[in-house]
């Protein structure tokens, strides 16, 4: 048996998280009966998530390095709480090895794997050493510890393109794609001061740019018994500067056969730093279905979910029965896939304007419903979307019985969601769902930044969006018009005014 933060069983547990995430984890624990503990910043003091767990602290300020990000704040918590355990979702605490580590000093299970695993599969360089002793197909590339000479000399034996990439983090910090030998030493420099400030280590490696590539990666499940297991492929292709924007399971690019391999491969690669819970292995795989690995996330994914349909396991309930002491629930044989399920990030960005973030007051928020529609979200209406954290507002999942029946209900529902008050990603969804390279399945990590450009496509109507304005504002009067006695000289208290004075405007 391994040891991951010596599992026990617990019957509460803290989510050291927030919004969509932190709710989705409470929901988990609320069907196997454990109770649920949630922190909060001054910015979430009424958050969905607080209210759903059975406790919640007060941490800090909004700025998360004030409070999500204060390990001694969260292990304070469990302490006056009487948590066994925490779950750090994904963001913030989630891969951070000393968090781990402070789990287990302080005797708290820690609901991921075990700080080892976490400091070598976060480091994409001691990540690659690991998984290639294993047998893993990687990216040709350089070894750590090079000095810009030899990584000059490096680049020209790997052969351009190169990308150069930050030994730490994520995220396509300190990434730098390039193309001409001439453009390498300031690109080596670029990207080691984006590291250097994204995660306080400017470390930086050369790899070889696979151009037309498509992003896969294979769902792992590990318990302390050592059974390992892979839930099949999810296909993250279509990103934005290295950030994923849609994703599906299946991929339409994998086969049986590429499915098989890719998962003996990810399975080897956990099994080669003794991995414990759920974490996904990263792949770029080429025209010819050659693939490669990229790097190990050692915590639950954002995207989740459409494995979760597909396969029908529950991720987040089998990490807390692992961290509890238990065996997984499936053998590998066990595990079948049917369907198809796709995700679309719902961000408050302007597509229309490169993706700009937006902020605001969620004044009104319709969600989908009907069949085969799931939504994840941590906000409701009246929630502010701050600067603070992640501008995504919710995931919205679509199940069908294939590929096609799964795009279409994702369109209908993408037609239902109506968020007002801030500037949302939905135009880029539905575009994306109309578009016919998309449906037919032809699309590479490039296809969104260079083949698929939002001013090409028409806004939003303005009058439909009024006229959809004015409707909602009617319905505000007459909820208004019910708690307040015409004539009434002192509304002040009446809840509902300050919301319809705040539409008025």
């Amino acid at each position: 048996m391994v040891e991951n933060l010596h599992t026990r069983r617990f019957d509460k547990l803290l989510v050291a998280n927030r919004g969509e995430i932190a709710v989705r984890i409470m929901r988990a624990c609320q069907e196997l009966g454990i109770k649920t503990v949630a922190v909060y910043s001054d910015a979430d003091r009424n958050a969905p998530h607080v209210r759903t767990a059975d406790e919640a602290y007060h941490i800090g300020p909004s700025a998360a390095r004030e409070s999500y990000l204060v390990m001694e704040k969260i292990i304070d918590v469990a302490k006056k709480s009487g948590a066994g355990a925490i779950h750090p979702g994904y963001g913030f605490l989630a891969e951070r090895a000393d968090f781990a580590q402070a789990c287990y000093d302080n005797e708290i299970v820690f609901v991921g794997p075990a700080p080892y695993a976490i400091t070598t599969m976060g480091d994409k360089l001691s990540a690659r050493e690991a998984v290639k002793a294993a047998g893993v197909p990687l990216v040709p590339g350089t070894s750590p510890g090079l000095t810009d000479d030899e990584l000059v000399t490096a680049a020209a034996e790997i052969g351009y393109p190169v990308l150069v990439k930050a030994s730490a983090g994520g995220g396509g910090k300190g990434m730098r794609p390039v193309h001409d030998p001439a453009d390498l030493l300031e690109a080596l420099a670029s990207a080691r001061r984006e590291a250097e400030s994204a995660f306080g280590d400017g470390t930086v490696y050369l790899e070889k740019l696979i151009t037309s590539g498509r992003h896969i990666e294979i769902q792992v499940l590990a318990d302390a018994h050592g059974n390992v297991i892979h839930l099949g492929e999810r296909e993250c292709s279509l990103q934005r500067r290295h950030q994923k924007l849609i994703e599906e399971c299946p991929s339409i690019f994998v086969d049986d056969e590429m499915r098989a391999k890719m998962g003996a491969v990810a399975v080897a690669a956990a099994k080669s730093v003794n991995y414990v819970s759920a974490g996904t292995i990263e792949f770029l795989a080429d025209r010819d279905k050659n693939f490669y690995f990229l790097e190990m996330n050692t915590r639950l994914q954002v995207e989740h979910p459409v494995t979760e349909l597909v396969t029908g396991v529950d991720i987040v309930q089998e990490m807390l029965r692992v961290a509890r002491g238990r065996e997984l629930r499936s053998r590998q044989e066990d595990i079948t896939m049917e369907g198809w399920a796709i995700e679309c990030r719902i961000n408050a960005e302007d597509p229309y304007m490169g993706f700009l973030p937006a902020t605001g007051e969620l004044t009104s928020v319709t969600t989908p419903k009907g069949p085969g529609v799931r939504v994840d979200t941590g906000v409701d209406a009246g929630a502010e979307i701050t600067p603070y954290y992640d501008s995504m507002i919710a995931k919205l999942i679509c199940y069908g019985k294939n590929r096609g029946e799964a795009i279409l209900r994702m369109r209908r529902a993408l037609q239902e969601y109506h968020i007002l008050g801030v500037t949302t990603s939905i135009p880029f969804h539905l575009h994306m769902m109309e578009n016919v390279p998309f449906m037919g399945g032809n699309f590479d990590t490039n296809f969104v930044e260079n083949e698929f450009n939002m001013k090409d496509r028409e806004a939003p109507d303005k009058l439909e969006a009024a006229v959809v304005a004015t409707i909602l504002a009617h319905r505000e009067g007459q909820v208004l018009a019910q708690y307040v006695a015409p004539g009434a000289r002192d509304t002040s208290n009446w809840k509902w005014l300050s919301r319809w004075e705040r539409l008025k405007r």
